[in-house]
């Protein structure tokens, strides 16, 4: 006991602060990665996984020879495998990471000053507990700092202030536009009848249609907020980083979405006086 005791502060003793730092940045990063993929679909293969290594050192250890064999020739390609299993949890990763900048003004709130956003939440959420009552399925999207391009692209391009009146027409039902989704930058709907990516999660509600799907696919690839009025039971929902709130009343949607959008606004406010103050002295 003493012996193993010596040796452990002899190497810690051997440690530098620079490995201390290393230590603790690998073991946020892997906690970290297990939070995000706890809820998804990539835990079930990380299991699969670890049972695949267990299986593999147990077969060195009882001399399995054949087994041992073919399990070294699998691990051998599995960083491949891995990459091609796991393509849809990367990318959504690595497109998280890259959406983290400190410091960064987004050009969201660049553009639109927070008078300018409350008066965009207020006719959204105007629109959508009218639509409520009428049980008419909207699908309305508040890009953020990720620009939604690729998906503006495939509607009808329209650059109008937002007003709940207008939000109101588009998605009524057997018009042109009202099957696709609304797309706000600032405080302009700036296309309409656009295609979202439907959810690849196989482990949502059977209740959820089609709206809610591609509301939960867009929020997985982008930072974009996705307002939905469901046509069955006219119940509204918000999609936000892959998550759905269901059943939410007119004081709880507008307080979602001021809590997320004007603290964006409050944040670079705050930025712009600070670098006032540095220029100035």
């Amino acid at each position: 006991m003493d012996s193993f005791l010596n040796y452990t502060v002899k190497y810690l003793q051997l440690l530098r602060v620079s490995d201390f730092i290393d230590i603790g940045i690998v073991a946020v990063i892997i906690y970290c990665t297990i939070l995000y993929v706890k809820d998804t679909r990539a835990m079930q293969l990380i299991k699969g996984l670890l049972v695949l290594f267990a299986v593999f050192f147990i077969s060195r250890w009882l001399h399995f020879n054949a087994l041992n064999y073919i399990l070294s020739g699998a691990m051998q390609i599995g960083l491949f495998a891995v990459i091609v299993i796991f393509q849809p949890e990367l990318r959504s990763m690595l497109e998280r990471v890259g959406r983290f900048k400190v410091g960064k003004i987004i050009d969201f709130a660049v553009d639109t000053g927070g008078e300018d956003i409350s008066m965009m939440i207020e006719s959204v959420v105007k629109a959508a507990v009218d639509m409520s009552a009428t049980k008419t399925g909207a699908l309305i999207v508040i890009e953020q700092e990720t620009r939604l391009g690729e998906y503006i692209s495939t509607g009808t391009i329209l650059d109008a202030n937002v007003t709940s009146s207008l939000l109101e027409n588009i998605f009524v039902p057997n018009t042109p536009l009202h099957d696709g989704a609304v797309i706000i930058r600032g405080n302009k709907i700036i296309t309409a009848g656009c295609l979202l990516p439907l959810t690849a999660n196989n482990n949502l509600s059977r209740e959820l249609g089609t709206r809610h799907r591609a509301a939960i696919g867009l929020s997985e690839a982008t930072d974009a907020i996705v307002v939905v009025v469901s046509e069955e039971t006219g119940k509204i929902s918000i999609a936000r980083n892959g998550s759905l709130t269901r059943n939410l009343s007119q004081e709880s949607l507008t307080k979602a979405l001021k809590k997320i959008l004007l603290q964006n606004i409050e944040t670079t406010e705050t930025i712009d006086k600070i670098r006032f103050w540095r220029s100035s002295k």
